[in-house]
C-alpha cells in the first residue's frame, strides 16, 4: 500500500504545477464558487486507499512507542550476565523512557497545535530512531539512562499528535473507526514484538567490539529493531500532507482545497481539479485564530502567551471536566498497562520455568517470584523449593508464547471494539475493559494453578485497550484547535502512571509481591466507574465550530511546508 500511494504521489508531482494552476484558476475565474463548511468538504474526499494508507501509518507512530518503551521489558531479564543491574535500576531503565515522554509530551501537543503536525512528527521519530541505535552499543547504565530518556523525549513528538493528525482526515462518522481502525495496526505491530523477541534474543551470537569494548549480543540488536517503526514511520509521513483542519486554521483555504483535492484524487482516482469545492466557510474558530495571529507580533512572547492559552483554556469551566477524567483514568491504566508491564516477560519466564521443572506442582505466582529472590540473596527460605535458575541470557519459550498470545487478543479486541463502538458506546466498553481486568488481578494475587495464573496475568494486561477507548472519547470532546494539547496532556499524566506503576510493582514484587495484584486491581475497579462520568459530547462540538457565517475564508495562502 505504501508503495502504491508512493507511486501515486510521484505521477501527481509532475502534473502538480498544472493541476495547481487549473485550481487557483477555478478560484479567481468562478464568480460564484462552489462553497461548503469543512465537515461536508472533507467528506467528499470519500473513504479510500488514503485513509487506509494514513491509517496504517499513524498505527506504526502508535507502535514506535510501544517497541521504544516496552520492548526493554524483553531486555532486562537477559542481561544480568553482561550488565548485572540490580532490581532498582532495572526499575530505571524500565521506566526512564515514560520520563522522557512525560516531560516532552506537554511541549509537541503545543508545537502540533501551533507549528503544525506532521512537521513535528516527522523529525521527532527519526530521532529517536538514531538515539535508539547509540543506545544499543551503550554498556554503561548511566548513559544508557540517559539515550533512553533522551528516547522517550523525542518519540513522544508521534505518539502526542498523532490522535489528533488522523482524526483531522476523517469525518464526525468514520473518525472513531479511523482511530480504532489505526489502534488494530498498533495491534499488529505488538504482535509482532515478542516474534521479533523470539527470533533475535534466542540466538547465541556474539562478537566483541574492541574499539567500544563491547560484546554485541542478541538482547542489543533486539534493542536496534525496537526502533524500526519510528525509521518507518518518518520515512512514509514524506507522501503525507499536512492536516487539512491545521491548514485551514493556520494558512488558509487555498493550501487547504490543495490537500483535500489531493486526497479527493487519490481516494476517487478523478483529477484533482475535479474537486467540487473553492472555498470553505469561515469558522468562529478560524476568526480566533486570525486574531491572535494579528495581535502577537514577538515570537517569544507569542510563544509563552500561546502555550499558556492552549493550557488555560482546558481547565476552562467548559472542558476542565473532560481534561480532568481523561487525565485521570489514563492515569489509572497506565500504572497497570504499562508499569506492571514492565516485569510481564520476566514474570511469565519464571513461571514458565517453574512448571518445566516441576510440571505436577502447584504454586501461586508469588510464591515463583519470593523464591527466585530468595535464592537470588543466598538466603534460605522455605519458598526456595519454587525457585528456578538465575543468569538467563535467553528467555523460556513460554514467555513468547504467552505474549503472543496477549498481543493476538489485542489485535482482535481492537477490531472488535471498533466494530462495535458506534453503537454500544465508548462509556459502556470503557466500564467493561476496566472492572474485567481488574477482577482478573484479584483473583491472580491467590491462584495457586501456575497455567491459571498465566492466563488471569494475561488478561489483566487487556487493561490497555482501554487507552484507545479514552482518546477516542478526548478526540471528539475538545475543538480543533485544543485536540493535540488535551491528548498530549492526558498522555503525559497517564505515563506519569507508567513510572508510578514500574516503580510501585518493582519495589512490591521485591517485599510483598501480593500486594502488587491488589493494588492494580483497586485502581482498575475504580477506574471502571469513574469513566461512567465521562460526558458523552462536548457541548459545543465539531458543528459547532462549523457554523457558517456570511463570509467565506479569504486569507492569503502560504506554502504547505
Amino acid at each position: 500500500m505504501c508503495q502504491a500511494i508512493t507511486q501515486n504521489d510521484t505521477n501527481e508531482q509532475r502534473e502538480d504545477n498544472f493541476q495547481e494552476e487549473n485550481i487557483e484558476r477555478a478560484i479567481e475565474n468562478d464568480k460564484h464558487p462552489k462553497q461548503a463548511d469543512f465537515e461536508t468538504a472533507l467528506a467528499e474526499t470519500k473513504f479510500g486507499k488514503f485513509n487506509y494508507f494514513m491509517i496504517t501509518v499513524a498505527g506504526t507512530v502508535l507502535s514506535s512507542v510501544l517497541f521504544d518503551t516496552l520492548g526493554i521489558s524483553y531486555i532486562l531479564p537477559v542481561t544480568d550476565c553482561d550488565l548485572n543491574f540490580s532490581i532498582q535500576q532495572k526499575g530505571v531503565l524500565g521506566a526512564i523512557g515514560f520520563i522522557g515522554i512525560i516531560t516532552s509530551s506537554h511541549l509537541w501537543g503545543f508545537l502540533a497545535d501551533t507549528k503544525g503536525r506532521r512537521r513535528i512528527i516527522r523529525p521527532t521519530l527519526m530521532i529517536a530512531f538514531i538515539l535508539t541505535l547509540i543506545s544499543s552499543f551503550l554498556n554503561n547504565f548511566w548513559s544508557l539512562v540517559i539515550f533512553r530518556y533522551l528516547n522517550g523525549f523525542f518519540v513522544s513528538g508521534g505518539s502526542a499528535t498523532i490522535y489528533a493528525y488522523l482524526g483531522e482526515f476523517h469525518t464526525n462518522q468514520s473518525r472513531s473507526k479511523a482511530i480504532m481502525g489505526a489502534s488494530v495496526v498498533f495491534g499488529i505491530a505488538a504482535l509482532l514484538m515478542p516474534g521479533f523477541a523470539w527470533l533475535v534474543i534466542n540466538q547465541s551470537f556474539q562478537f566483541y567490539i574492541p574499539f567500544l569494548d563491547i560484546v554485541y549480543k542478541p538482547w542489543r540488536l533486539f534493542l536496534l529493531v525496537c526502533g524500526l517503526p519510528s525509521l518507518i514511520s518518518s520515512l512514509c509521513l514524506f507522501v503525507i500532507p499536512e492536516s487539512p483542519k491545521y491548514t485551514l486554521l493556520y494558512k488558509g483555504q487555498d493550501d487547504t482545497i490543495r490537500i483535500l483535492s489531493r486526497v479527493y484524487s487519490i481516494n476517487t482516482g478523478n483529477e484533482r481539479e475535479t474537486y467540487p469545492f473553492t472555498h470553505i466557510e469561515q469558522t468562529d474558530e478560524y476568526t480566533l485564530r486570525k486574531h491572535d495571529s494579528a495581535t502577537l507580533r514577538h515570537p517569544i512572547l507569542n510563544t509563552f502567551i500561546s502555550m499558556w492559552k492552549q493550557n488555560s483554556a482546558l481547565f476552562h469551566r467548559k472542558y476542565i471536566k473532560q481534561t480532568v477524567l481523561g487525565c485521570l483514568l489514563q492515569f489509572i491504566t497506565f500504572i497497570t498497562a504499562n508499569g506492571l508491564y514492565m516485569w510481564f516477560p520476566d514474570i511469565l519466564d519464571q513461571i514458565g520455568e517453574f512448571r518445566s521443572l516441576n510440571p505436577n506442582r502447584g504454586a501461586s505466582v508469588c510464591e515463583i517470584v519470593d523464591g527466585n529472590k530468595m535464592k537470588s540473596l543466598n538466603m534460605n527460605n522455605t519458598n526456595w523449593q519454587y525457585a528456578v535458575p538465575g543468569c538467563r541470557e535467553t528467555l523460556d519459550i513460554t514467555t513468547y508464547q504467552y505474549s503472543l498470545f496477549l498481543e493476538a487478543l489485542y489485535v482482535v479486541s481492537f477490531a472488535l471494539i471498533g466494530f462495535i463502538i458506534n453503537a454500544v458506546g465508548k462509556l459502556p466498553i470503557l466500564f467493561v475493559i476496566l472492572v474485567g481486568t481488574g477482577i482478573s488481578a484479584f483473583a491472580l494475587a491467590y491462584v495457586t494453578i501456575p497455567l491459571l495464573s498465566i492466563y488471569l496475568f494475561v488478561i489483566l494486561m487487556l487493561c490497555g485497550l482501554a487507552t484507545v477507548v479514552i482518546n477516542s472519547a478526548t478526540v471528539e470532546l475538545f475543538p480543533t484547535s485544543l485536540r493535540a494539547t488535551a491528548i498530549c496532556i492526558t498522555m503525559m499524566v497517564g505515563r506519569s502512571g507508567s513510572v508510578v506503576g514500574a516503580n510501585i510493582a518493582g519495589a512490591l514484587l521485591d517485599t510483598n509481591c501480593q500486594t502488587a495484584f491488589l493494588f492494580s486491581g483497586i485502581t482498575l475497579v475504580l477506574g471502571g466507574f469513574i469513566g461512567l462520568l465521562i460526558p458523552k459530547k462536548l457541548e459545543t462540538n465539531e458543528k459547532a465550530e462549523q457554523k457558517p457565517t456570511e463570509n467565506s475564508l479569504s486569507a492569503n495562502s502560504t506554502e504547505n511546508s
